[in-house]
């Protein structure tokens, strides 16, 4: 069983509405879901390390993952 679902999407991503569209189905489903939204970026951006941006997206992401994981 899946604990917790978490979605990023970032403002210049391919896939950001069906991201945003995907996530409200999750929660009506039952399946508890995070979606942060990265205004500004662009997808895999995350990727770029030395960004400020990038390394608060990957703290959000790992902090999603270890609440998922320690339930």
């Amino acid at each position: 069983m899946i604990a917790a679902v978490a979605d990023a999407t970032a403002e210049l991503c391919p896939n950001r509405d069906e991201n945003h569209a995907y996530a409200p189905r999750l929660l009506d489903a039952g399946v508890p879901v995070e979606l942060h939204h990265w205004p500004g970026t662009f997808h895999g951006s995350q990727a770029v390390l030395s960004a400020d941006v990038s390394q608060r997206h990957n703290a959000e992401l790992f902090a999603v993952l270890r609440r998922a994981l320690a339930d």
